[in-house]
């Protein structure tokens, strides 16, 4: 009769760890996909300030920490671009400010004056747009004078890749662990139980 009690126990707890295993396993799964949709929502944010021009480093910023601390928010996986994070419109900025660089600094050169004044003065009604421009240029391919070009930009600049860790004790995290040590104690549970029954079989 004992034996019969203590079979019912083992039903009773299979049951419960089975409930915990099931919750906690849906939780893990829940914070999972909430981590990467705030990686993800992070990482829109951040285009948008890009491309507006706005704080960059700010958004960055809360980006690679929000990254670092939660599991499942790698960026890139559907992207199809290596690394994953490129900053367009900084990109296109840091051009233009080296461009700008290298225009003042030609600007600022005899070479450069004197193909201006010889423009001006050989092509009096043509010296506007592009063929004042071309005008220079070619002034200045004649006489042997290079111009200063503009320094290219670092990759690291504008692209980044942040690695999320591989667990990390947030919901995700703590939900997968307390599934797992769940998890084995229902196969503990079931083994009792098996044992019990076999123990209330057998006559003993």
């Amino acid at each position: 009769m004992k034996l019969r009690h203590t079979e019912k126990q083992a039903k009773i707890q299979i049951a419960v760890f089975l409930v915990a295993t099931v919750l906690f396993a849906g939780l893990s799964v829940f914070g999972l996909v909430s981590n990467s949709n705030g990686a993800k929502e992070r990482y829109d944010a951040l285009i948008a300030v890009d491309q507006a021009g706005g704080d960059v480093q700010e958004a960055l910023d809360e980006l690679r920490m929000y990254i670092f601390a939660h599991m499942n928010t790698q960026i890139g996986s559907d992207l199809g671009i290596n690394p994953p994070i490129q900053l367009r419109g900084t990109f296109e900025r840091l051009v233009a400010e080296e461009q700008a660089k290298a225009d003042a600094a030609n600007s600022a050169t005899d070479a450069y004056a004197d193909a201006q004044e010889y423009c001006e003065r050989t092509q009096p009604q043509g010296f506007s747009g592009s063929n004042r421009l071309d005008c220079i240029e070619g002034y200045l391919d004649e006489q042997a004078i290079p111009q200063i070009q503009p320094e290219p930009v670092e990759d690291d600049l504008y692209k980044f890749d942040f690695a999320p860790p591989v667990w990390s004790a947030d919901l995700a995290g703590i939900s997968m662990v307390l599934a797992g040590l769940s998890f084995i104690a229902l196969l503990i549970q079931v083994w009792i139980y098996r044992r019990k029954k076999h123990l209330v079989q057998s006559g003993h």
